[in-house]
């Protein structure tokens, strides 16, 4: 029986017309508005008669390529894998922009394998076909196929083919890679912006003033460390509330958390409150008692008016900070502490050093980190949202609505100059709460020393001389009184000398007498 023989040209024409048939296929799922690119993969895979397909993108930020579509027998993620330009076979098609054949991936020394890919099938030689993937004229990535090879002339028709797929799928890859990195990038702006809400969230510090954002800056640096920090302002003006946000933004934020006022504590009694005492160390000691450092193990201790210390005392803290350990009043066995040590001041310590009272190297020990708040009246800006602050702090307590606070009432807290700082305004908004009875606040709801003459109604008539002469009547009068009527002391306190002082006294007609008084602060002329 004669054998059927296949006729050559009808193989080809069968072979095209697959061809033609799978372009067509890709061209309808490319019209898609939601492309299958996997799938795409998988139908060339299929073609091509491949043991696998690759897609690679380049990286336009780090200028490395990444597979973005693979289809063959792979059980591991190739997210994180990425190939350097010029590295391997991938690399060089990339950065040459010429498709690269590879017989034998065994016998090559270009072909990293990266994938590890077998390097043989049933004892056949595996080949690799790499082809550069252009979009507008630029290459923008791989398109790539292991094949079994069995002996083929060339890769002629196959590296046509991966030529006409990887040019028809170049703008959906780019497409896609580029909502990828829109995608990605809009992450990192997400993740920066809650960095930045988290760095600055210190929900009882209230402001936006330069001068408070680089305290916030100062914060955010210390907080995720054990340094020990020391806090410097005026009283009133928060120096608690930082040290709270150094706590509560640290490691230690659910560890202890011990706040101590220096000034508050006897000088009897401060010794045995911050080191605890042994039963018996002193009279009234019925029992062990364990100190504010002991009890602040593993977490913070915050020492307020830390430049009340007494000498005695300075010297165990000297020991403290230098070696975290502690010896309780009536033992001689020290106590290892991990304790973070934040300190507050608000006086002048480096000449409290100069006139000996304060050590100097305890100042050294606890100078290590210090913060500067600044007072109110150097962030006058921050107004506005403390008083919204403070407004909304006391309906909430006394379930009161009070809406809001007029534009004059800001302007009279906005010229003030805050000798209380924050504590002072906080004290000026409640009286102004309680007062209002139309649930705004008004100036004359604020305290009579905050009201310019404009507010209260009250301005001065007349030519400047005579305004001028009328305040420098009042300074005199109001120094006399501090003085107790001492003309000396008086024109020595406003800075003149007491021949201007007479001359003062005489224009104006004051009666230094009126002043006089009989006490122990007093004195007599």
């Amino acid at each position: 029986m004669a054998m059927l023989r296949t006729c050559p040209m009808c193989e080809q024409d069968c072979e095209a017309k697959r061809e033609l048939d799978f372009l067509m296929e890709i061209g309808n799922e490319l019209s898609k508005s939601t492309v299958d690119l996997n799938g795409i993969i998988k139908q060339l895979k299929r073609q091509l008669n491949a043991t696998c397909v690759i897609l690679t993108l380049l990286n336009r930020n780090t200028n490395k390529l990444f597979v973005e579509e693979s289809f063959g027998p792979f059980d591991q993620d190739f997210s994180k894998l990425t190939y350097e330009l010029g590295e391997g076979i991938i690399g060089y098609v990339v950065q040459t922009g010429e498709p690269k054949v590879i017989r034998s991936i065994s016998e090559s020394k270009e072909f990293l394998n990266k994938l590890h890919f077998p390097l043989k099938a049933n004892n056949r030689d595996i080949s690799f076909i790499c082809i550069p993937v252009r979009e507008k004229g630029k290459v923008i990535g791989t398109l790539s196929a292991h094949k079994v090879y069995f002996g083929a002339p060339d890769f002629k028709n196959n590296v046509q083919l991966l030529t006409i797929v990887s040019s028809m799928i170049a703008r959906t890859a780019r497409r896609r890679y580029e909502t990828r990195e829109e995608i990605e990038s809009l992450k990192k702006e997400n993740n920066k912006l809650r960095q930045v809400i988290t760095d600055q969230s210190f929900p009882n510090i209230e402001g936006n003033s330069g001068k408070l954002k680089e305290v916030f800056s100062l914060i955010q640096s210390v907080s995720s460390t054990s340094t020990t920090v020391l806090l410097r302002g005026e009283s009133g003006v928060g120096k608690e509330l930082v040290a709270d946000a150094i706590h509560y933004n640290s490691t230690r934020k659910t560890k202890a958390y011990i706040k101590v006022n220096c000034a508050a504590l006897p000088e009897s009694l401060i010794e045995s409150e911050l080191f605890g005492h042994e039963k018996g160390a002193f009279t009234g000691a019925d029992s062990q008692r364990v100190g504010r450092f002991e009890a602040a193990n593993g977490g913070t201790i915050f020492l307020d008016e830390f430049g009340d210390i007494p000498a005695n005392v300075q010297v165990k803290l000297l020991r403290v900070i230098q070696q975290r350990e502690i010896e309780r009043l009536g033992s001689t066995k020290p106590i290892k502490i991990d304790v973070r040590i934040i300190c507050a001041t608000n006086k002048n310590l480096e000449k409290m050093i100069e006139e000996g009272h304060f050590r100097e190297d305890l100042y050294y020990r606890i100078n290590v980190f210090p913060v500067y708040i600044p007072p109110l009246r150097e962030r006058l800006h921050d107004i506005p949202a403390l008083a919204d602050h403070f407004i909304a702090r006391f309906n909430e307590k006394n379930s009161r609505n009070i809406k809001r606070i007029t534009a004059s009432a800001i302007d009279c807290l906005m010229v003030y100059h805050w000798p209380g700082n924050i504590r002072e305004l906080e004290n000026c908004i409640e009286r102004a709460c309680i007062l209002s009875t139309d649930d705004v606040i008004h100036t004359y709801n604020l305290p009579p020393t905050l009201q310019n003459a404009v507010s209260s109604e009250t301005k001065s008539n007349g030519t400047l001389d005579t305004i001028l002469g009328k305040i420098e009547k009042q300074v005199i009068q109001d120094t006399l009184l501090a003085t107790g009527g001492n003309l000396v002391k008086a024109a020595a306190q406003l800075g003149i000398t007491e021949r201007i002082m007479g001359l003062r006294i005489r224009r104006y007609a004051i009666d230094p007498k009126r002043f006089k008084y009989n006490n122990n602060n007093g004195n007599q002329d």
